[in-house]
């Protein structure tokens, strides 16, 4: 078990499942022998907004706020919540991005643009530890759009060394029975996304 503590960091937009997510991880760190903490952050989440989730885990935690600049994961489920906070990510940390643009309020009123090259701009800042996953495509093609979190999900799974079983297990103590196989199928799309 490492000693020290990994950050990661969730973001996306009101209705993506962030939160579930977030909750999904601190069941599969938590059986895997860690001390887990989280903290949301749900801003006006109803009407699209931006929300977070800081997830820490490690021998011990004493706070579940991650201090900007040390981001180990950035785990974003939409490329402009991820660009938001492009910042809070370590010189060496790791940048998981779901390819989807979803327009804020602002950009919809025509008041500003939504930003050019969210990718690159990425890629440029941290060279090979940006990953794209397709998540909406994956979902769509599984049969249900509202499922990105979980591809998410499998997809970040692959940088741990955590038993797929305890994942799937985890995963599905958070789902209402109709829908497990679903979001199975998700999860297992995402992990060989990458």
């Amino acid at each position: 078990m490492k000693d020290n503590v990994t950050n990661v960091l969730l973001s996306g937009v009101g209705g993506q499942g962030t939160i579930l997510a977030s909750d999904i991880l601190c069941t599969v760190f938590h059986e895997n022998g860690y001390d887990v903490k989280k903290s949301e952050v749900h801003g006006m989440a109803q009407r699209g907004g931006d929300v977070t989730t800081h997830f820490r885990f490690g021998k011990k935690v004493y706070s579940p706020l991650i201090k900007c600049g040390e981001v180990d994961y950035l785990l974003s489920f939409e490329l402009l919540e991820g660009f938001r906070y492009i910042n809070w990510v370590k010189d060496n940390g790791k940048v998981i991005l779901n390819n989807q643009e979803i327009n804020p309020p602002v950009v919809n009123l025509g008041k500003t643009e939504y930003p050019k090259n969210v990718v690159g701009t990425f890629k440029k800042f941290f060279n090979g530890n940006v990953f794209i996953v397709y998540g909406l495509e994956i979902a769509s093609e599984i049969g249900d759009p509202r499922i990105v979190n979980i591809v998410m999900l499998g997809a970040f799974s692959n940088f741990f060394e955590i038993e797929e079983e305890i994942w799937e297990r985890s995963l599905l103590q958070h789902l209402p029975q109709k829908v497990q196989e679903l979001n199975l199928s998700a999860f297992r799309r995402g992990r060989n996304a990458l």
